[in-house]
């Protein structure tokens, strides 16, 4: 099983980049998929979780009106992050889960599979 996130580089504050993160081995049938990121000195934390079943997304307030993630209907799910600013900078990873959004927001130990990652830059 793979996770493949792609789409993370160097940007501007304001500019927007979209990620991606694709299955191999497995379908996303049937999980939720999440975005985590991972800053520097900071724990890993969640930025949004799509509920596959239902379509629906939940995102972290810090993002909240700026990202937004969906499934692309190609066994994909991205992360569009607009008006991206300095503290955005991280690592972001995907990582699919069993248990319901509520949970996955709460804590990274309900994640089965992550992905290896992708690095956003964000410059003033």
């Amino acid at each position: 099983v793979q996770l493949v996130e792609s789409g993370g580089g160097e940007v501007r504050a304001g500019e927007s980049l979209r990620l991606s993160c694709a299955p191999s081995g497995i379908s996303l049938a049937g999980w939720n998929v999440a975005w985590f990121r991972e800053g520097p000195g900071r724990d890993r934390q969640a930025v949004s979780c799509v509920a596959l079943g239902d379509g629906t997304a939940t995102v972290a307030d810090a993002v909240k009106g700026r990202f937004s993630s969906s499934s692309d209907g190609r066994g994909a799910v991205s992360l569009q992050m607009n008006d991206l600013r300095v503290e955005d900078t991280a690592d972001y990873y995907c990582g699919i889960s069993p248990s319901q959004c509520v949970v996955v927001m709460a804590t990274s130990r309900s994640i089965f599979y992550w992905g290896r990652g992708t690095p956003v830059t964000v410059s003033s």
